[in-house]
C-alpha cells in the first residue's frame, strides 16, 4: 500500500496543469518582494537591532502573552501604534495572517453577517470558516452589490452585526478599495468595516498610515496593518476599540495560545514606523518609481491596475507566464510567475513589484528585457 498515492496524485497534476510550486532562494534583482521602502536591510534598523541586544532586550518571548510572554517592548508597540493611527487601542501578532485569522474566527457572532470583497486573502478565508457568523462574497470592489446583500439579509429577518471586509490595496491587481465608499455603507447601516491595510500601510498616508485616512478614527472601524513588507519586519497590528481588544485577550484563540511574538521583534516594529513617518522622501521614492514603470509598461495588459506599486502583467496561461518569468530571472530579474488557484483561471500573470531595492536603471533594463520576452513569447 502506497500512503502517499493521495499526495503524489494531487502534485503530479499540479506538475501538469503547470502550478507546482517550489521554494527558490531569491537571485537577481529585486521585483517580487514586499519589502517596498527597502527597510527589510536598513542600515538604521540593523543598528537599532544591535543596540537593543547589547541593552539586554530579549530576542525571545519565552510564552504565550497571559503566560509570562508579555514584555515591555509589546506595549511600547502597542501604545504607540494606536496613537500614531489615531486608534484607541491595538494588539501585536506574530504575522498579518495570523492577526487576519483571529479577527474573522473571533469577532463576528453568531447571527451576524459578514460581507467579504471576492478577492480578499486567504487568512480571512481561514478565519471565517473557523468563526460562527454566517458569510457571503460580493464583486469585487462593488459597493452596490454590498448594499444589496444588505438590504435582502435584513428583509429576510436578519437582525445581528453586518460586518463589511475588504483591503484597501489588493496584492495581486494592484488596485484600490473604495474606502469611501465603504465607510458611508457601514455608517448607514450600522455595521463594522475590517480594512486590511498589508499593501499600502508605508507606502501611502501621511506618515506612511495608510490609504484609509480619518476612517480609521472611526468607533465601527478596525483595521490591520501589517510589519513584514514595507516596515521591513514581521507582525501585524490591529487598531480597534478598547473593547474589542479586550475581547481578543480573553476570546481569541490564535492570540491565547500562541507564543508571543519576539519583543525584538516588537522593538523594531515601533522604530519602522517612526522611521517610515520621520522620512517622507522614502514615499516619494517609491512614487518616482512607480511613475517610471508606468511609462515604461504602457500598452501592456495590466488588468484593473489603479496606479500602485504593484504591476500585474496579465498573461492569461499558465505556462506562458511561467516561462517569461524564467527568461526575466535568466536576466537577473527576480521576477515571478503568479498562477492559479492564487489568481482566478485564466489570468495568470507576472507580478512585478516595485521597492527601493532598484534603481530607475533597473526598472529601464527590466523594461526592454520583459518587451523581449513577450515578443519572444507571441513568437513561440
Amino acid at each position: 500500500m502506497d500512503r502517499f498515492a493521495p499526495y503524489r496524485a494531487q502534485l503530479d497534476a499540479l506538475e501538469t496543469a503547470g502550478r507546482k510550486r517550489r521554494l527558490s532562494v531569491p537571485a537577481g534583482q529585486d521585483f517580487s518582494s514586499n519589502d517596498y521602502l527597502g527597510l527589510s536591510r536598513s542600515p538604521y534598523l540593523r543598528q537599532v537591532a544591535q543596540n537593543a541586544i547589547a541593552d539586554g532586550i530579549a530576542h525571545g518571548s519565552g510564552g504565550s502573552r497571559l503566560l509570562g510572554g508579555n514584555h515591555p517592548e509589546h506595549e511600547a508597540l502597542e501604545a504607540f501604534a494606536a496613537s500614531h493611527y489615531g486608534a484607541e487601542s491595538s494588539l501585536f501578532f506574530g504575522s498579518g495572517f495570523a492577526a487576519n485569522t483571529a479577527l474573522f474566527a473571533t469577532l463576528p457572532q453568531t447571527g451576524d453577517l459578514l460581507l467579504y470583497d471576492e478577492l480578499i486573502h486567504a487568512s480571512v478565508h481561514d478565519g471565517m470558516k473557523l468563526g460562527r457568523a454566517e458569510f457571503t462574497a460580493f464583486p469585487h470592489n462593488d459597493c452596490s452589490a454590498v448594499e444589496q446583500e444588505i438590504r435582502n439579509w435584513r428583509t429576510s429577518g436578519g437582525r445581528g452585526t453586518i460586518w463589511i471586509a475588504a483591503e484597501s490595496l489588493y496584492s495581486m491587481d494592484g488596485d484600490r478599495a473604495p474606502l469611501a465608499d465603504l465607510a458611508r455603507l457601514a455608517d448607514m447601516h450600522d455595521a463594522m468595516l475590517v480594512i486590511d491595510e498589508a499593501h499600502a500601510v508605508g507606502v501611502y498616508g501621511e506618515g506612511g498610515r495608510g490609504l484609509s485616512g480619518d476612517i480609521g478614527r472611526q468607533e465601527n472601524v478596525i483595521i490591520l496593518r501589517t510589519c513584514g513588507k514595507a516596515l521591513g519586519g514581521e507582525g501585524g497590528i490591529l487598531t480597534m476599540p478598547k473593547i474589542l481588544r479586550e475581547f481578543f485577550i480573553n476570546r481569541a484563540r490564535p492570540f491565547i495560545f500562541s507564543t508571543a511574538p519576539s519583543p525584538l521583534t516588537a522593538h523594531l516594529a515601533q522604530h519602522a514606523i517612526a522611521y517610515v513617518a520621520d522620512n517622507p522622501s522614502l514615499q516619494a521614492g517609491l512614487a518616482g518609481h512607480i511613475a517610471l514603470t508606468r511609462d515604461c509598461f504602457s500598452g501592456l495588459s495590466l488588468g484593473d491596475y489603479q496606479d500602485s506599486q504593484i504591476f500585474p502583467i496579465i498573461l492569461g496561461e499558465d505556462r506562458v507566464a511561467a516561462d517569461v518569468a524564467a527568461r526575466l530571472q535568466g536576466h537577473g530579474f527576480d521576477v515571478r510567475a503568479i498562477r492559479p488557484p492564487t489568481v482566478p483561471a485564466g489570468t495568470a500573470r507576472l507580478r512585478i513589484s516595485l521597492t527601493l531595492n532598484v534603481t530607475q536603471d533597473d526598472i529601464r533594463n527590466l523594461s526592454a528585457a520583459l518587451h523581449e520576452a513577450l515578443a519572444l513569447a507571441d513568437a513561440a
